[in-house]
């Protein structure tokens, strides 16, 4: 059985149990994830292995003691936010150092969307813990699912995840053909699903991509699988917060 190993060096509670856990909400709001655990003798549960979900492994390193070179400018764009209101992507960004990540609200891929909002959740945590990063850093979901994820469908699903306190963002687009553009910019790649018959099955495959933004709207790391933790995230936010300073 997969365990993880706290910094610390103690054991921790096995992995697949802690996962499980942080995953109940997820399973209420995405039916495909919730289905993907029913009929167990039929099929087995996925093995997850994005070490998002466990505890660090190795002591990272410290907050300015590294530097994020630039990655590029992080692009505009027409946007709906959750309560229905049309948006600018640059007027979301609004000169704060910015943690975004492209869902849709569907995705049953434990090392997928949900591990993304998982991470961006235990990001949050952190920031409401560190009086230091109040107020300087927004997290964004966008979903490239428009014609499901509507801002009703976004705002529920951020019902379940933002904390009091917490400047977390969710939002959508009105169309696929608004949508385009932006998935274009972030380099953020999706294909739908057809079965056999040539019918959408409302799924989405797609590349995991977390993106750190600066107040100068810069990309300054751009996050995958293997690399997502809100560990190492916290300490990228904190490098460059010392950088303004």
């Amino acid at each position: 059985m997969l365990t993880s190993t706290s910094a610390t060096g103690q054991r921790a509670r096995p992995l697949r149990h802690r996962v499980l856990a942080g995953l109940s909400v997820l399973a209420l709001l995405c039916p495909g994830l919730a289905a993907a655990g029913e009929g167990a003798h039929e099929h087995p549960a996925p093995v997850v292995l994005a070490p998002g979900y466990a505890d660090l492994e190795f002591v990272p390193p410290a907050p300015g003691s590294y530097a994020l070179p630039p990655l590029g400018e992080a692009s505009d764009g027409a946007v709906v936010d959750s309560a229905g209101q049309p948006r600018r992507m640059h007027e979301v960004l609004d000169g704060r150092i910015v943690l975004m990540s492209f869902i849709y609200t569907r995705c049953s891929d434990v090392n997928g969307c949900p591990l993304a909002t998982h991470v961006l959740r235990g990001v949050q945590q952190r920031l409401l813990e560190d009086k230091t990063l109040a107020g300087s850093v927004r997290l964004v979901s966008i979903s490239f699912d428009p014609e499901h994820d509507t801002p009703a469908t976004m705002r529920r699903y951020a019902d379940a995840f933002r904390d009091p306190g917490g400047d977390w963002r969710f939002l959508t687009c009105r169309s696929q053909t608004e949508l385009a553009p932006l998935l274009e910019a972030y380099d953020q790649w999706v294909i739908r699903d057809y079965d056999a018959q040539g019918n959408y099955t409302g799924t989405l495959s797609h590349l995991l991509r977390v993106y750190l933004i600066d107040e100068r709207k810069r990309i300054r790391n751009i996050y995958s699988v293997s690399f997502l933790h809100a560990d190492t995230i916290a300490n990228d936010i904190r490098t460059l917060l010392l950088e303004q300073s």
